[in-house]
Parts: structure tokens; sequence; C-alpha cells
């Protein structure tokens, strides 16, 4: 049986960033007896785990990729649990491929050698529902092919298959949550590194002109990043080794319609640019949730446009507190 999170010690890599310092107050609030973080600090804040730091977490501002580092801290800190958010956006693939393809899988690598080494006992490694690419049937099944279209996506995929092989052979227990399109405070919100939602509630707030590329009509699976947080380490005890479950709403929005539900929200009147398609963009996402349910009932997600209106408020809270 599986080591509850209650009263053990939990590294969370990557977890100054957006998905994983909600997973870190998370763990806090679940009871685990320490929670530990390591992030470079690439695209993470400190200001994302103030609340964490707080109540007691530790902070390593370092790389997970140096493997020494690593499993230094993992031993120093007698480590039962780890969850891996390690990654560079999505959006970095444009700038430095190659990077962005090996941060993902030399971290997790490194993991599962520590985890082969026997320094813990139970990785949850966060993949992305970027590793399938673009739809081939939907609703998309943790059986879809991995299919990515943009190094990110690649290094995530082969990420997920280098975990089940490391299963297979040295059986570890480590396993695998896929979540869709995640939204909501602490995401990136300026910079080459944004996310689309955050992006356009600045630029509606510089009093800039919101864009959407090409016909608005890709579609995603947009996931509250606090429930995804929770469906996290509500699926902990029940996912197989070796084995991935999706973290999604079982829906589809189009881009178009994201964007103008920010514009709703935030009453703007104004026009919104169209630009060119973005290279290797994925056309169409929506993942089911048959999986999810099964292992933990069903869940009540965050309305879309709640989770906007909680996004707008937080960067708006951020850009006051900063004097932008």
């Amino acid at each position: 049986m599986r080591q509850s999170i209650v009263n053990s010690n939990v590294l969370v890599i990557g977890g100054a960033g957006f998905i994983g310092s909600h997973l870190a107050d998370r763990l806090i609030a679940e009871g685990a007896n320490q929670v530990v973080i390591i992030d470079s600090l690439f695209i993470g804040k400190k200001a994302n785990i103030k609340k964490a730091l707080n109540n007691g977490a530790i902070l390593y501002v370092d790389d997970a990729e140096n493997q020494e580092a690593l499993g230094y801290i993992i031993e120093n800190h007698a480590i039962d649990i780890v969850f891996n958010c390690a990654t560079k956006p999505l959006n970095y693939s444009f700038i430095n491929p190659s990077n962005t393809f090996l941060t993902n899988v030399l971290v997790l690598k490194n993991l599962l050698e520590c985890q082969r080494q026997k320094k813990f006992q139970t990785l949850c490694h966060v993949s992305s529902s970027e590793a399938y690419g673009s739809a081939q049937y939907e609703p998309m099944d943790e059986g879809h092919p991995l299919d990515p279209e943009t190094p990110y996506a690649a290094g995530k995929a082969a990420a997920d298959l280098m975990l089940q092989t490391y299963v297979n052979m040295f059986d570890l227990d480590a396993f695998i949550i896929r979540p869709f399109n995640n939204y909501g405070p602490r995401q990136n919100f300026a910079g080459p590194m944004a996310g689309v939602i955050p992006l356009t509630i600045n630029k509606i707030l510089e009093n800039e002109q919101p864009e959407i590329h090409g016909d608005g009509k890709q579609t995603r699976d947009y996931v509250y990043v606090e429930d995804t947080a929770e469906m996290a380490l509500n699926v902990f005890p029940f996912v197989s080794p070796g084995e991935s479950v999706n973290i999604s709403t079982d829906q589809q929005l189009s881009i178009q319609y994201v964007i103008e539900s920010i514009e709703n929200v935030m009453n703007y009147q104004g026009e919104t640019l169209k630009k060119p398609v973005r290279t290797a963009d994925v056309m169409s996402h929506r993942g089911t949730v048959k999986k999810l349910h099964t292992l933990i009932g069903q869940w009540d997600k965050t309305p879309f446009k709640e989770g906007i209106q909680n996004t707008v408020n937080w960067v708006k809270a951020v850009k006051e507190e900063e004097g932008v």
C-alpha cells in the first residue's frame, strides 16, 4: 500500500512555479510532515510560495538537472514522496527547443535513478496533455497515442515513456498525472513565457488590444489550477505504478470563446487583433475524465468564468503590489 502524504516528507520539483506552488500549498494543508521545494527560478517565483514558506516549507534555489544536488537534498531531508513539476514552458520551445526538451527528460532521469537507488519511495510525475499532440479522437483517453508537435511536448512524451520503462524494469512506485490546459493565479502574465489567459488579461489592463492567433477555432480543455492540485492529491493513493491519469474537465473551449470570456469579465469593448496562426499549434484538445472518475468519483470543477474572474483579480493585485 502506498504511503500516505499525511506525515510524509514531500519534495516538489519546480515547486515555485505555476502548478507546483499550488501543489505545495495543498500538501501542507493535507498534513505533510515537511514540504521541500527545489526550483531554479527560471520561471518560478518566490512570491508564488510566500504562503508555503510561511507555513514551514523549505526552498532550495537549485537545478534538479544536477543529480548530485538533487540526491543530496533527497537524502538530507529523508524524502518519502516526490512530485515532479519541473519543466521549461512550451513557449520556450520557440526560443531554445533543445533545452526545453532536455529539461523534461534530464530531471525525470535523475529522479528515477534516485528512486532506483531507494532514496525515496513514490514519484508522481506531472506530464502534460501536449504529449498527445492534436486529438486523433475525442474525448482523449489515457490510451491516446503520444504524438507531440513541439520539443516541449516531445520532452514530456519521452519522459513519460522513460518512467514506464523504469517501472517495468525496476519495480518502482512511479506514476503519471497528465493535466490538460491549466489556468489561474500564479501563471506568468508578461513576456515570452506568458500563458494566453493571463497575457490577455494583462494586455487589457495595459490598454492594449488582446490577440487571437489563427481563426480562434483551436480548442482546449481548460482546468483551473487549484482543481489540478486537488485532483493530484486525490488520485495519489489510487494510480497504479506505471499508469497515467488525465486531469481534465471533459470540455472543449475554443480560443475565441476564451478570449471573449475574458473580455466580457473585464468589460472590454475594444477590438481584438487577428494574428497569424502559431507554428505547431495543437488544433483540438478534449480529455475524458472517465478514468479520473473511476478512481475518485465525481468532482466539482471550478466554473470557467469564476476561474477567469479569480485570475483577473490576481493579476490586478500583483500589478498593484509591484506598482506596475
